[in-house]
């Protein structure tokens, strides 16, 4: 094998982007594969790496295999681009173009491809639609998510680091999965170098909300600050104990309950502590690799990555509640937040080039630790004739985790490649001790002996709940999905001007969810005194409301120098369901083809047929008796689901496309269960709804593209349109216990459409000379346009518990938008670049119009308003002691944009999750050696 081959070769271990519609013939003459910062990323964009010296005629067209058989045809006399070529309408960030954005997480530099958002916690909505409707991949295998209210994994626990780079997918093909709504996005991790090396990396930043400000936090554990418990968090014995005998709770002895609540509230996991001055934000990493000969011209290549970061975040939030018209305010708290979150990861890859055949066995560990302390004050109006002030003080662990194994190989006998794929992943989500203590005032004040009003004018821990107060809880959560995936593809060419493939696929998921929150409780007894001199017996009956709170009223306290009162201390548990497993197995088959009729017109048309089998439960093991009062899910389902895109080159830079398909979008585990789930982001509970069912889209797009100058430069216009049936939405109810819980339902029919705009043009300066004769102007810069309406009328229905069938005009509106669609999203990035060394200062614009986050349910819809961001970025490499070192410096949210949420109807608003937030600094270094 010659050199270039094997060094060709050696880019190619590690890489698993099983895309068989994409390819692309990158050109490394006159450039190390090492020393080009671009080389590594696009070897890690496509299946195959090519040689210059193997192509003798470079004004020839170039036909590149990929795994699967499909091909693009790469026509000699155009620039070489994986938008451009490719049969479907993509973006691909590279690792460079992730690096430009200086975002820490792949959710942030995704925000610059057109049409994506993000929502909360690195959700990434594509054109407006819901999480629901994308589907995020890792080496085109697919990850499960830890989050119970995330269908896929969050995207900002990927940090860039480990990504090389990452592809969006807006037109369907055959070769991905049926659940394809707005898009598919893929992350690459890192390919294994052509040269050893060893990088390190460490940064450090501020918030000004946040860093050397006061906050709050609770001791924990030892280990807090690396994202792990030392222990101090296990199940408590007695409560585990509770848990092995399968009783209920009410149906054990006073005892034992007061056995497990003197266990489950520790001083050290549920005690506020104020910390003066927060510390800064830091984060760390190494990244190492190599490769080397094994046996005759076979060679193996591992790299190796490890990072830490801790960053501190400080929120304020404003939360309020009304009447359905919001002239009246039924709640209004201040919630006053310190998040501590710790992100460990580690890659460890091997590739083995064995002739023209590559195997990679990719193994990924993400773990994701949030330490959260929350105070928080207000009133409930409603609450008798003045309302009763409270004072709530929350402490939670939420860490969740990622171990994912993946196996690929791509094996080219000609005329037949085989791509065979194998993974497993593990997805774990604990949420221990995550306890919350209610303190009421309830500003009446009467000293009539034997009435708890006597006390109104301090605030106090009610147990008993024969009052209407606040209650302290403490809940423990536990949830773990476990996916297998396997697939294999065949693919042929039997002309030139015609591609092939075959595939099938299959994953298994299941899921099991636990949550266990119990309500301590005080209850009186009757206490019988004996006269210590006529030996008298004297029974005394205590009104149940003298024992209400926790350090104002204590067993034999006396009241008015005669009532006596004892009390027990019991628990009840407030999930009627506290466990539930979840099942989806999906078998596919597809058959994919790319014909080119004539030079300037190229077809990829497929179709994909699925089976399903989707099912939620409760766990009848929890108790010995059986649960009852849940509603089962069981969708059963198949599809066949045709996509096909015909590009048309007009002309050696313009292009122009048409696509159409149907694919679907089933409901998640998290909105099938009927459990309550608590999101730290959007400081709301959820519960989920058993009676939704599939949705189904028809989609359509055109879309022309215009290719100018020699770096990249391009302009692009495109118009789409989606019918849904069926969508799957968020709305907002009353729950059982009071105050507001979100939940789903399917509304009767949708309709999206909107329009893309995208303009990537570069200046060079090299004209000027000396300081500029390496350097230009980039501006990057995208626009789109998204409108939608939900359709439902008279006599449509839609299902939600405990009743099933319901009006769906009480639900929905007709016109309204979807849940998460914004009607305007845009980004710009003007950017100073030398074209021959790192040095790029980038000012970034990301704008995102207001969208609902959910319906109202008989009030105004919830809105959030994300504006207008600016960032800084600006890296740099300098020299110091002859060693080269990558400095990057940022500033982010650089005007304060807050966050609002919020409901108004013209006349009335109120706040939902609104908070001020700060401007971001960091400094970072990196050196390679």
């Amino acid at each position: 094998m010659s050199t270039g081959k094997r060094l060709a070769g050696i880019l190619l271990l590690g890489t698993a982007l099983t895309f068989p519609h994409l390819a692309l013939a990158q050109d490394t003459q006159g450039v190390p594969p090492g020393d080009d910062p671009s080389t590594e990323a696009s070897a890690e964009q496509n299946e195959n790496q090519i040689d210059p010296a193997a192509d003798d005629d470079q004004g020839q067209d170039v036909e590149v295999s990929i795994p699967g058989g499909n091909r693009v045809i790469i026509r000699g006399n155009r620039e070489r681009d994986v938008s451009r070529d490719s049969g479907q309408v993509l973006s691909v960030l590279t690792a460079e173009d992730i690096a430009r954005t200086g975002e820490g997480d792949v959710a942030g530099a995704l925000t610059r491809v057109t049409g994506l958002s993000t929502v909360g916690d690195g959700r990434v909505f594509v054109r407006g639609l819901g999480d629901r409707y994308s589907l995020a991949l890792l080496n085109g295998l697919p990850l499960p998510s830890p989050e119970p209210l995330s269908r896929v994994v969050p995207l900002d626990i990927f940090p860039t680091s480990v990504v090389a780079s990452s592809l969006v997918q807006k037109t369907y093909s055959a070769n991905f999965p049926g659940e394809f709504g707005g898009g598919v996005i893929n992350l690459t991790t890192r390919a294994v170098p052509t040269e050893s090396f060893v990088a390190i990396s460490a940064s450090g930043g501020i918030d000004t909300e946040t860093n050397f400000s006061n906050g709050l936090t609770y001791y924990g554990s030892d280990w807090d600050k690396f994202g792990f418990d030392n222990g101090n968090r296990d199940i408590p014995s007695n409560l585990q104990a509770f848990f092995d005998s399968g009783q209920r709770i009410e149906n054990t002895s006073v005892e034992t309950q007061e056995g497990i609540a003197a266990q489950i509230f520790p001083l050290n996991l549920v005690t506020l502590q104020r910390i003066d001055e927060l510390p800064a934000n830091w984060s760390a990493g190494i990244a190492m690799g190599t490769s080397f000969e094994v046996g005759g011209g076979n060679y193996l290549g591992v790299i190796a990555t490890a990072n830490i970061s801790n960053s501190w975040r400080n929120r304020n939030v404003r939360s309020q509640q009304a009447n359905t018209d919001l002239s009246t305010l039924t709640d209004d708290f201040t919630t006053f937040v310190t998040d501590n979150n710790v992100l460990v990861n580690g890659l460890l890859s091997f590739g083995l080039d064995i002739g023209e055949h590559t195997i990679r066995w990719t193994n990924l560990y993400i773990r994701d630790t949030l330490k959260t302390a929350r105070l928080s004050q207000g009133t409930e109006f409603d609450k008798g004739a003045t309302g009763f002030d409270f004072i709530n003080q929350n402490t939670a662990w939420f860490e969740r985790q990622l171990i994912d194994s993946q196996l690929v190989g791509e094996f080219d006998f000609e005329p037949i490649d085989v791509d065979v794929r194998f993974g497993f992943a593990q997805t774990d989500r604990e949420a221990p001790y995550n306890a919350t203590f209610s303190y009421t005032r309830t500003n009446v004040v009467d000293d009539t002996p034997d009435v708890i009003d006597s006390v109104g004018e301090q605030f106090a821990v009610y147990l008993n709940q024969a009052s209407d107060t606040g209650l302290s809880r403490v809940s423990f959560d536990d949830l773990t999905e476990k996916l297998w995936y396997g697939g294999i593809d065949f693919g042929f060419e039997p002309f030139d001007s015609l591609a092939m493939t075959a595939g099938l696929a299959w994953t298994d998921t299941d899921r099991s969810s636990i949550r266990r929150e119990f309500i301590p409780r005080a209850e009186a007894v009757p206490l019988t005194l004996t006269d210590p001199v006529t030996g008298a017996t004297q029974t005394f009956t205590p009104n149940p409301q003298l024992i209400p709170v926790i350090g104002l009223r204590r067993p034999g306290d006396i009241i008015n120098g005669a009532t006596l009162a004892l009390f027990d201390i019991t628990l009840a548990e407030a999930s009627p369901f506290p466990k539930f497993d979840a099942n989806l197995s999906i078998l596919a088959g597809y058959g994919l083809v790319n014909w080119t009729p004539i030079e300037a017109i190229s077809v990829e048309a497929g179709v994909r047929y699925e089976i399903a089998d989707q099912s939620v439960a409760l766990d009848q093991s929890v108790f010995d008796a059986p649960i009852l009062g849940a509603t089962a899910t069981d969708l059963s389902e198949d599809y066949i689901l045709p996509g096909a895109t015909v590009t048309w080159f007009a002309t050696d830079d313009l292009q122009l496309r048409i696509a159409a398909s149907k694919t679907i979008a089933r409901p998640q585990f998290r909105e099938l269960v009927e459990q309550t789930y608590f999101d730290p982001e959007s400081n709301r509970t959820f519960r989920g709804n058993p009676f939704l069912v599939d949705s189904q889209l028809t989609n359509a797009e055109a879309r022309a593209e215009y290719y100018f100058g020699s770096a990249g430069d391009k302009f692009s216009v495109a118009g789409f349109y989606k019918k849904i049936d069926r969508p799957i939405e968020a709305f907002i109810a009353a729950s059982a216990g009071g105050g507001l819980v979100t939940s789903f339902a399917n509304a009767p029919e949708a309709r999206l459409y909107g329009a893309e705009v995208e303009l990537q043009y570069t200046f060079d300066l090299f004209g000027l000379g000396s300081f500029f004769e390496t350097r230009q102007f980039a501006l990057r810069g995208n626009y789109t346009y998204t409108s939608s309406d939900i359709r439902v009328q008279t006599g449509d229905q839609t299902f939600i518990p405990p009743g099933g069938a319901t009006d769906a005009m009480v639900v929905f509106t007709d016109g309204d938008r979807l849940v998460g669609q914004s009607d305007h999203i845009a980004n710009v990035q003007v950017s100073f670049e030398d074209t021959e060394k790192l040095s790029q200062f980038s000012v970034l614009l990301n704008y995102a119009s207001e969208r609902v986050t959910s319906r109202g349910f008989q009030r105004p819809d919830v809105i959030e308003d994300p504006g207008l961001t600016v960032d800084f970025v600006a890296r740099q490499e300098l020299g110091i002691f002859g060693t080269p070192i990558d400095i990057e410096f940022e500033v982010r949210n650089i005007f304060g944009r807050d966050n609002f949420e919020f409901q108004e109807n013209g006349t009335n608003r109120i706040e939902i999750n609104t908070y001020e937030k700060g401007t971001r600094f960091s400094l970072g270094a990196k050196v390679e050696f």
